[in-house]
């Protein structure tokens, strides 16, 4: 069973907590480090984006999307 890492995170000046598994948060954090961002502003951009979904599932779908790939 895999369990889940909370972080807070500062959104538009509202903090929200976010619980996703190790690996989502490394490909975040590595992706963030990849394009010079903090994780705050690569999830406040996907944040951003989202529409209607949660946002946990929206890093998720985000982080397997962009697994791997270069940005541009």
């Amino acid at each position: 069973m895999m369990s889940l890492i909370k972080r807070s995170v500062s959104l538009e000046g509202h903090a929200t907590s976010v619980a996703l598994e190790a690996e989502f948060w490394a490909a975040l954090e590595a992706n963030a480090r990849q394009r010079r961002l903090s994780l705050a502003g690569l999830i406040g951009e996907i944040d951003s984006q989202r529409g209607d979904r949660p946002l946990a599932s929206a890093l998720r779908v985000w982080a397997l999307l962009h697994q791997g790939l270069p940005e541009g």
